[in-house]
Order: C-alpha cells, then sequence, then structure tokens
C-alpha cells in the first residue's frame, strides 16, 4: 500500500516538515514518487516512522535513530519498554529513557492495581464506543477521576500506543480512544467543579504552535479541577503572543504548556524562554510532557524575573499537586501580615 506524506503525519504525528528535513539530512525516510512527484511511501517505511516516533517519544534524539535498520530500532524499542517510567500528563505512548534520578519509577502499567485494561483494549477493538465509555465510567465511578487517570488512562495509553505501534490498532481507532477518554474527563470535570469553589492559582492551559495533542492537557486540568484551581483551556497550538495576551486577559497565576519528545529540544527551550520573556515575572510557566528538553536542562533555566526558575517542569501528574501546594503556601507566605 501507498502512502502521502499527509497520511504519514497523520499515522504517526510526524510533521511534513520534520519528515523531509529527514530525508535530506539522514536519507530515511526514501520514498517514491507518483506522476505529479508527490511523496509516496510504502508500508516498510511506515512501520520504521512508527517505531522511531516511539523512540522519539522514549527520549532519543533523531540523529540516534532515524537511519537505523528496523532490527535495531525494535531492539531499542525493547530497552525502552523495560524501563518504563509513569508518564506525565502527555499522550501516549509513554516510555521514556534517560530521567533525573530525581524522577521515581514506577510499575509497569500492566501491573496497576485493579485496572480491566485488557477488557477496555477488547472493547476498543470491536468498536463499541458505547461500552467502552460505561466501562471506564464505572471504574471512575468505583475509584474516583485521580485514580482514573492515574492508573486507568495512563495504563491505557501505553497499551494504546503499543498496538498502534505494532498494527494491531489503526488510526480511527486511536482517536476514538482519544475521543472517548475526552468525553469521559469533561464530565467528570464539570461535575467536580459543580461542588467546590473555585480558587487560585489560575491556570490557563495550551500548547505551542507545533504541539497538538490535547489529551494530556486535559489530564493535567483535571488534576487541577482536583485541587479546585481556577483553569482556563485554550486548546493546542496557541500562538505565543496570544497566550500572553490571554494569561493578561484572564489574570492568570499559571500558564501550563505540554511538550511532547518529537519537538526539537532547542524549539521547546527558545518557546519557554521567549514566554518567559513576555509574561510577567509573577506568572509561573509550568511544563509538563515528554520532551526530554524540559528535565535535561535544570540548570540551564535562569531566572524567571526574579520570581524563581523560568519554567518548573511537571514530569508526573503528582508534580501537578505538589506545585499547586508550593503555590498556594507561596502565596499565604506573601499576603501575611509582617
Amino acid at each position: 500500500m501507498r502512502y502521502t506524506i499527509a497520511d504519514v503525519e497523520r499515522d504517526t504525528g510526524l510533521s511534513k516538515d520534520t519528515l523531509r528535513v529527514w530525508e535530506r539530512r539522514y536519507g530515511f525516510p526514501s520514498p517514491e514518487r507518483d506522476a505529479l512527484g508527490e511523496r509516496q511511501y510504502d508500508d516498510t517505511q511506515l512501520l520504521r516512522l512508527r517505531h522511531i516516533r516511539r523512540l522519539l517519544d522514549a527520549g532519543h534524539r533523531p540523529g540516534g535513530v532515524v537511519a537505523l535498520p528496523l532490527e535495531q530500532l525494535l531492539q531499542l524499542g525493547t530497552q525502552a519498554s523495560d524501563e518504563w517510567i509513569h508518564p506525565p500528563a502527555d499522550e501516549p505512548p509513554a516510555a521514556r529513557r534517560g530521567q533525573p534520578r530525581t524522577r521515581p519509577v514506577a510499575q509497569p502499567p500492566d501491573a496497576a492495581r485493579g485496572v480491566p485494561v485488557e477488557h477496555w483494549m477488547q472493547l476498543l477493538r470491536q468498536h463499541k464506543t458505547h461500552d467502552l465509555r460505561q466501562a471506564m465510567n464505572q471504574y471512575l465511578l468505583a475509584h474516583g477521576l485521580a485514580s482514573l487517570i492515574r492508573d486507568g488512562v495512563t495504563a491505557m495509553n501505553v497499551r494504546v500506543g503499543q498496538s498502534w505501534l505494532d498494527g494491531q490498532l489503526a488510526v480511527f481507532e486511536e482517536h476514538l480512544y482519544t475521543e472517548v477518554v475526552q468525553a469521559l474527563l469533561r464530565h467528570a470535570m464539570a461535575q467536580v467543579s459543580a461542588n467546590q469553589t473555585r480558587q487560585p492559582p489560575r491556570v490557563l492551559l495550551t500548547t505551542v504552535p507545533g504541539e497538538s495533542h490535547a489529551l494530556g492537557l486535559l489530564m493535567a486540568e483535571s488534576f487541577l479541577v482536583l485541587e479546585g484551581c481556577d483553569t482556563v483551556g485554550l486548546g493546542v497550538q496557541t500562538p505565543l503572543p496570544d497566550i500572553v495576551a490571554a494569561a493578561s486577559a484572564y489574570g492568570v497565576d499559571v500558564v501550563a504548556l505540554s511538550f511532547t519528545a518529537v519537538q526539537n529540544p532547542r524549539d521547546v527551550l527558545a518557546a519557554l524562554a521567549g514566554l518567559r520573556e513576555r509574561l510577567p515575572g509573577a506568572v509561573e510557566i509550568w511544563a509538563g510532557g515528554q520532551s526530554p528538553a524540559l528535565y535535561r536542562h535544570r540548570h540551564g533555566r535562569g531566572p524567571g524575573a526574579g520570581q524563581g526558575p523560568a519554567f518548573w517542569p511537571m514530569g508526573q501528574l503528582d508534580d501537578i499537586t505538589a506545585g499547586v501546594a508550593r503555590w498556594r503556601a507561596g502565596a499565604t507566605l506573601a499576603t501575611a501580615p509582617a
């Protein structure tokens, strides 16, 4: 079967620009051309690109994996699976290598307590959308929103990502899963919000241009809602000037961003630096996701206009809870009488 560059972009999440750059720089992919000169990729190249994408999400650099044959990619993928780390608030797949030692290692997703992942996967493969939503909702009612996300959705993200990588799930089935989870989380957040009074910090959530993954933002927002925070969700791919304008318009205390490992580390750090320069010093930046740049440059972030680090890395969902507690403790000290 033949695939256009747009097909490959939708399947792998690798942008057209990235694919073209790799073609020039590494000699792979090496698509054929149709009668109109348009790129045409075959099944073998698509499979390699899927594994490359998985390894990028695991923290590898493009220069170290793009040109590798499939056999070596599979070997590296096995090593990454053996080093599974509890994922941050981001899209599947969630394995990562080379994290700072301060990040605790968790159990693999199949070891999540009481999570019927196999049953959920079976419903997804059978295209029983209603049944899948009901099954996940039953887990939500029994264990709560935090457990659904931390144990259930996290485990499913890994399994869905691996099944897609192995060719056991089509792209539309992965999208179906994402839609089910998004609808479930939005409904759950609405119910939680209806029974609580919102309090600071007010957090704006979005991604920068080029980052199209929304599920991680919703998982992070759910944890913020559980902490009683006032949240402002802008969706994905918001230009930096608009992020700054929205932060001012809504009077937010925190701007929360998500980055995948596919993004060039220099671009990630440049976006964070650009926001830090434009935002008031009192507005914190929280950066989560699977980009290694967030965790490998812990001493190079620079000060945030005298208000602490330029950005706070949020490597795990529980870091959000800790971040809220830290922010509130600081706000309490700032308003306490001398």
